[in-house]
């Protein structure tokens, strides 16, 4: 019984702000409530009318902009992420040549430094190359950011997979572009999959940058 009291004050004292969310959301006003109770008194989805419902003075759908826009570049940035960390997670898992451990790390180091540090040279480089205030720029830049955290997650996983596969592929003949595209990435589905994931999450709920 004190297990259940104690679950149950637990969970009330972590739904209540969540509950005072709803309630703000739920109510016709721009003023702040108040009271403790986190019930609205006069629920209404005004609000959400005027967000959804919003157009401009062209009469174009704001709301329904904004999503195609997020939706475009999120999906965008998740392909062209894995397309390019799939390579280079092949290259150095599989493949010795100079300056991979150190090409390794320089992809580590990258992730040190924070997303707003490079906001100022990276909007200097779209205005130069034109790319300012267009998807393609903001698209280039998300796919860029996110290719050191998904090569890292695939060269983990592409170290997993046997290379007996691959020895026994070649002796069949088989190219080292047949072997990566019909042997290891149908083997590495779950793990494109879970970076594909991640760069469109990023993407997604990025806002600074691409404001």
């Amino acid at each position: 019984v004190l297990s259940h009291v104690f679950l149950v004050v637990t969970s009330a004292i972590v739904l209540y702000p969540v509950m005072w969310v709803v309630r703000m959301a739920l109510t016709d006003s721009q003023s702040f409530a108040m009271g403790l109770s986190p019930i609205p008194e006069d629920p209404s989805l005004q609000n959400f009318i005027d967000v959804v419902g919003r157009t401009d003075l062209n009469g174009r759908w704001v709301f329904g902009h904004q999503l195609l826009n997020s939706v475009v570049i999120s999906v965008t940035t998740a392909f062209i992420g894995v397309l390019l960390a799939t390579t280079a997670a092949y290259a150095f898992s599989r493949f010795t040549f100079p300056g991979k451990n150190l090409g390794m790390q320089s992809l580590l180091v990258t992730q040190m430094f924070p997303g707003t540090m490079m906001m100022i040279p990276l909007y200097l480089i779209l205005d130069v190359t034109g790319l300012l205030d267009q998807k393609l720029g903001l698209i280039l830049v998300y796919s860029t950011t996110s290719i050191p955290f998904s090569t890292w997650m695939l060269k983990g996983y592409f170290d997993t997979i046997p290379k007996d596969l691959e020895e026994a592929a070649r002796m069949d003949g088989a190219s080292t572009l047949r072997i990566f595209f019909q042997i290891i990435l149908p083997l590495a589905r779950p793990a494109i999959a879970i970076t594909a994931l991640f760069s469109f999450m990023t993407a997604w709920n990025e806002f600074i940058l691409a404001a």
